[in-house]
């Protein structure tokens, strides 16, 4: 093996470290502490969401690397590390937060980042790559704001408290909602720079006007990172948005194309600035986040009119606006 690699999928198997060495992961389903008997011995990202398309009820993911591994714990915050990449989660809950002055989502949010920062500060890997971001009720509104707007208010205080970039070099991230858990962020970082893409089709995240929020969301639509020996293509998740409205308001099919084509236009502006050979479309991994599961066949059979045979996961979940219907987000590795 070289460098990373990610695999998994449906019920797969647990990856034994007699075999491989893994460095971090996700585990997908509504029952997911039956996937498998006793805890993980590598930072894994539990989302109680449920499966769509398939049968199976756990999808499980894997971040496999090179050895050796070190890994450590501190508070809520699991990690570990191989070379200079570093994998790690936080899982914390609001209700250690009901007291703060601010909404409890929006405080729980900038206590995980600032965690993660000054993890990576005492590791000295400085290049945030990729953020996964869930948490509950994304759509609800308490405290006289939509906890997703209080969940940007929170990850850009923590941004700014870190003297972190809120524009042009941020993460990509995606960002759901779930019916149940707590604030869930997985992470990965690095040491090497990595070059954050836009979609020109798109008014970047970061620059979205104030009818969206107080705060703006802070993230990158894609991140090229370059650990050594490889390029990684992290595509941030993307819905049918033009500039920076929404098109194709109840239109499944017709969202799940626009999604497609800005997941397109990024793809062509990373190969623009890629070191290795061209990412084609066909061959990365994806997650499709459907907010009704019953719709979860049409968006399937649209990605597979592009896509072919892709490796897709669809997840039942909500996306960041109410009026989105389904969310992709894909990920591809080449070696350099």
């Amino acid at each position: 093996m070289s460098g990373l690699q990610l695999s998994g999928g449906p019920e797969a198997p647990l990856v034994s470290r007699e075999t491989a060495t893994i460095l971090g992961g996700a585990r997908i389903g509504l029952h997911p502490n039956t996937a498998h008997s006793v805890p993980s011995a590598w930072p894994e990202q539990i989302l109680p969401a449920r499966l769509l398309g398939t049968s199976a009820t756990c999808w499980q993911e894997f971040w496999q690397c090179q050895p050796p591994c070190r890994a450590g714990q501190q508070n809520n915050l699991t990690w570990q590390r191989s070379g200079d990449i570093l994998y790690g989660v936080i899982h914390l809950d609001e209700a250690e937060f009901a007291h703060s002055e601010s909404p409890p989502l929006q405080a729980a949010t900038e206590s995980a980042y600032r965690q993660i920062f000054a993890l990576l500060a005492a590791e000295q890997l400085p290049e945030l790559w990729r953020v996964w971001n869930y948490f509950a009720a994304i759509n609800t509104q308490t405290h006289g704001l939509e906890r997703y707007r209080q969940f940007n208010s929170g990850r850009q205080a923590a941004f700014l408290a870190c003297q972190a970039a809120l524009s042009g070099k941020v993460p990509a991230a995606c960002a759901l909602g779930l019916t149940q858990g707590p604030l869930s962020i997985a992470f990965m970082a690095g040491n090497t720079p990595g070059v954050a893409i836009e979609n020109p089709r798109q008014v970047s995240a970061y620059f979205y006007p104030t009818a969206y929020g107080p705060k703006s969301p802070t993230f990158s639509r894609a991140m090229l990172a370059r650990p050594p020996g490889q390029e990684i293509l992290f595509i941030s998740g993307t819905a049918s948005i033009l500039g920076h409205q929404t098109v194709h308001t109840g239109d499944v099919a017709a969202q799940t194309a626009e999604s497609l084509n800005n997941i397109l236009a990024v793809l062509a502006e990373a190969n623009r600035q890629a070191h290795s050979a061209p990412f084609q479309a066909q061959e990365l991994c994806y997650r499709a986040y459907v907010r009704r599961g019953t719709e979860q066949p049409l968006v399937a059979r649209v990605l597979a009119s592009i896509l072919g045979r892709a490796d897709i996961c669809y997840i039942e979940a909500d996306v960041c606006r109410s009026d989105l219907l389904v969310e992709i987000e894909a990920t591809g590795i080449h070696q350099t």
